[in-house]
């Protein structure tokens, strides 16, 4: 799997905007079928950084109503991935 198909999109909440300034920790929305590997990977050569950990989490799917019609929201993958110490993603910088 390409890099770029590993790392799908950063995730920029209030929490993983906390977590950034105080934990070093980044989030993003990765492929369903990345491992914990390929994201160090895909981390390190996008952006240029060491990465000491990776947490990789499956977010179920969450029901929607239209009416009377459900459906829902499709599952996808997250990580959360902690730098070392004075390095930075400058994509998540100003944001």
């Amino acid at each position: 799997m390409h890099i770029y198909e590993v790392l799908k999109r950063p995730i920029t909440t209030e929490k993983s905007n906390k977590m950034k300034d105080e934990l070093r920790q980044y989030a993003f929305e990765v492929d369903l079928r990345a491992n914990k590997i390929q994201v160090k990977e895909a981390v390190e050569l996008a952006f240029k950084v060491e990465v000491l950990d990776v947490n990789v989490m499956r977010v179920a799917h969450r029901r929607r109503h239209f009416g009377r019609r459900v459906s829902y929201k499709p599952i996808w993958k997250k990580a959360i991935v902690t730098i070392a110490p004075n390095q930075r993603i400058e994509l998540f910088e100003g944001v």
